[in-house]
């Protein structure tokens, strides 16, 4: 199992952790989403055939930022 975590900007309450969460649980492969509202990160364990890439996809097209270090 692959887990990736990443820091996201503009979560504020928790209708977008739901919503952040619901997009997520769509993909193919996605086993679990962690939200965490205090700390501004997502926390998402998967298996094949989803990817890093799928999953950052779909997190910047649910309206959130990803924050690149």
């Amino acid at each position: 199992m692959n887990t990736m975590i990443c820091s996201v900007s503009g979560m504020q309450n928790k209708e977008c952790k739901t919503k952040i969460k619901n997009s997520l649980n769509k993909i193919s492969g996605v086993n679990n989403v962690g939200v965490n509202l205090t700390s501004g990160t997502v926390e998402i364990h998967y298996n094949d055939p989803a990817t890093e890439i799928d999953l950052k996809t779909c997190i910047e097209n649910t309206g959130f930022n990803i924050i690149y270090q």
